[in-house]
This record gives structure tokens, sequence and C-alpha cells, in this order.
């Protein structure tokens, strides 16, 4: 017997298409709810307060709902968190690495200062102390989803004759780390109001210190 997420399996069959036996039919925009619902019960409530209750009565489905996609909300925040580091930026290409330095960093800092974000990333930063999964799933996505631009923005300096031949080799942890830590600082860290004309001398200053590597 075939189950169904909500009408889906009645809607497939109304359509004159069949399910396979015995395979529940996912609805992608019941998913995309729960996901949705999921951040914003995070910026809520905080991780140790979240419940499946909470994220299906926030998404407007049954806890079943949940269930048949995660088995627990750790593994629910855990797909979310990794799905991050897939995604990523999109690498800017403005013809200078200062420009893509500061088209970078402007995105990046309105992500960061997104309510959501400077509520969800600190409490899962304190649940990942006491979590190795935890741990592993942010350390994946807060590097890797930066890792890619940041390579692709060396690379494209690197053609353009910005920055010596062999610095993404060579010092590409150490690059990674002076394009993403003092924004990630200031913004989650300290989570101040940035100065006028903070994110242009970043960049600048960020320019002078790749070009010394």
């Amino acid at each position: 017997m075939t189950t169904s997420d909500g009408d889906a399996g009645r809607s497939a069959r109304q359509q004159g298409k069949r399910a396979p036996a015995g395979a529940a039919v996912l609805r992608e925009d019941v998913t995309e709810a729960i996901r949705a619902a999921v951040f914003e019960e995070l910026a809520a409530v905080g991780y140790a307060r979240m419940s499946i209750e909470g994220i299906a009565r926030r998404a407007g489905v049954g806890k079943t709902a949940v269930y048949r996609r995660w088995r627990s909300k750790l593994h629910l925040v855990l797909d979310l968190v990794s799905a991050l580091a897939v995604q990523g930026l999109p690498t800017p290409d403005t013809g200078s690495l200062e420009g893509d330095l500061r088209l970078l960093y402007e995105v990046t800092s309105r992500a960061l200062r997104h309510p959501v974000a400077s509520q969800v990333i600190p409490d899962l930063q304190a649940e990942a102390a006491r979590n190795p999964e935890m741990e592993a799933a942010l350390q994946k996505a807060l590097r890797e989803g930066q890792h890619g631009v940041a390579s692709g923005i060396v690379a494209q300096a690197v053609a353009r004759g910005e920055l010596r031949e062999g610095l993404a080799e060579a010092d590409e942890e150490l690059a990674l780390d002076l394009m993403s830590g003092p924004l990630y600082w200031r913004a989650v860290v300290v989570r101040g109001e940035l100065p006028e004309g903070y994110l242009g001398a970043l960049a600048t200053a960020t320019t002078a210190a790749l070009k010394a590597l």
C-alpha cells in the first residue's frame, strides 16, 4: 500500500501518475515549509527548546510529516546545516580583487545581520560545543560555504595578475581566514552595528594583506 504526504497520493492518482508501491509520496512544498519553520523556530526558542511539535505547528503540518523526512530534531538541523555548505554564495567577479571583496562583504554582512541568522548561528555554535555531530556539520557549513567563494576570488585575482601565482595552493587556508575572519568576528561575535565605511575599509585592508602573502 502506498502512503502519502497529505493529499499528494490522491493528487498523483488524479493526474494519472502512479507512485511506486510501498513508497511515501513526499510533497516538496511541505518539505520546504518544514525547513523554513525550523529556522524560525530556532530563532524564536533556540535549539534546546525546539521540538518537532513546535516545528510542525509552525509549518502547518502534522508531526508525521516531519518524522517521514527526519527521525529527530538533531538530524533535521544537521541536514539543513549541511545543505548550507552545498549552496554557498556566488563568486563575485567585478574585475578587481578589492571590488570582489567589497561585494562579498556586502552580501555576507546582510546575511549575517539577518534576524534569523544572527540568532541561529550563535545558538548552534553553543550546541556544537556539546554535540560532536553538530560541531562537524556546523564547521562544514561555515567553512566550506565560504571556501569555494574565497578560492574563486583568489583564482580570479591570480589570473588578473593582482596576486602571485601559486597563492591559491600555498596559502589557501590563510587567505580564507583573512577574507572571512574579520567580518564574521564583527558581525557574529561582537554583534555591533558596522561603522560607516567599514566594509570598504575592510576590503582595502584585506586586499593589501592578500598581496603581502
